[in-house]
């Protein structure tokens, strides 16, 4: 079995709503996954992990980076000098580290214009796009770019989109470097963390597929390691629930846009919550939209209706359409 080390290099009070980040050093290869966020409090808890494990900086060979938000990529740039170790991301998200300055600008133009067509208003754009601070990091860094199926140090690098456009996993024998496709604790965000995707939760759905057909034990972004097949089974069911409750509450108000279907899903939403909601709600209507049963009025802003037949509870079809065989 593969010596793992696991590094909280960030915890409850200064990490993200799902917990403390967790680095993971392998130290017979030379590698360490997902180095947290850009804060000297992680930094300091990193440098201590790797030395703990009897090794210095230099020792680092590789420094893989399951997706490009802030507290899992803050810290690769300056790991990747201090080592002189290659970084490498999913091409996907590989640009948005790589080129940061640029892609961070464009990043948040597209996150305007998405909100916006799926119906948030001007004003929330405009204080969400404010809330959106930039991080300290290098405006443009070497990324390795890594495509489905390759391999780093003898690990397997698997695409698992659904949280982000180029979300991957690292695979080595039985254990999966999951970053935040799989979560103990949470439900990770589906939508609203990355506006590239058009079909994100159907992407997730294979992600969930492909993950339990390859890995026995989850390592995951935040927290600690978990069986994954019991906790995939738990996410299908959540997934499965608030389909149903898509579709039942569509049902009631439509035509409506993602955003007035995510108020009526989640209540009151602000700061990033804006975005996860009204993401979360676009993810599912699509998903819906796929099954054939919702369809789009409009385009700009995003507007849909029901489309089923009626021959079942609109709660109970939108259950039945998770069930339903995910597309190719």
């Amino acid at each position: 079995m593969a010596d793992v080390r696991r590094i909280q290099v960030s915890g409850g009070s200064d990490g993200n709503a799902e917990g403390g980040n967790s680095a993971y050093l392998l130290p017979d290869r030379g590698v360490l996954v997902d180095p947290g966020p850009p804060t000297e409090s992680a930094w300091d808890r990193l440098h201590d992990g790797i030395t703990a494990a009897g090794l210095a900086l230099a020792d680092i060979d590789h420094v893989l980076v399951t997706h490009w938000h802030a507290d899992h990529t803050g810290n690769a740039a300056r790991l990747h000098e201090a080592a002189d170790a290659t970084l490498a991301m999913h091409a996907h998200d590989a640009p948005l580290v790589a080129d940061y300055a640029a892609e961070r600008e464009r990043r948040l133009d597209r996150d305007a214009a998405t909100l916006e067509r799926w119906g948030v208003s001007a004003d929330q754009v405009a204080t969400l796009v404010d809330f959106d601070s930039p991080s300290p990091v290098p405006d443009s860094v070497p990324v390795h770019e890594l495509t489905d199926g390759g391999s780093v140090a003898g690990i397997e690098v698997v695409h698992t989109p659904g949280h982000t456009a180029g979300h991957a996993a690292f695979v080595l024998d039985d254990v999966g470097f999951v970053g935040d496709a799989v979560l103990r604790t949470c439900t990770p965000n589906v939508g609203g963390g990355d506006t590239r995707q058009d079909d994100p939760l159907t992407a997730y759905r294979r992600t969930l597929s492909r993950l339990e057909a390859r890995v026995e034990v989850a390592r995951p972004g935040h927290g600690e390691s978990f069986p994954l097949a019991s906790r995939v089974a738990e996410l299908r069911a959540h997934h499965r629930e608030r389909s149903g409750r898509a579709l039942a509450a569509l049902a009631a108000v439509e035509p409506a846009t993602p955003w007035a279907l995510a108020e009526r899903l989640f209540g009151e939403m602000t700061g990033y919550h804006v975005k996860f909601g009204a993401g979360e709600a676009f993810a599912h209507l699509e998903h819906l939209r796929h099954a054939g049963l919702v369809s789009r009025v409009d385009d700009d802003p995003l507007v849909y209706g029901t489309d089923h037949d009626g021959s079942m509870d609109p709660a109970e079809a939108g259950v039945a359409a998770w069930d339903s065989e995910v597309p190719n």
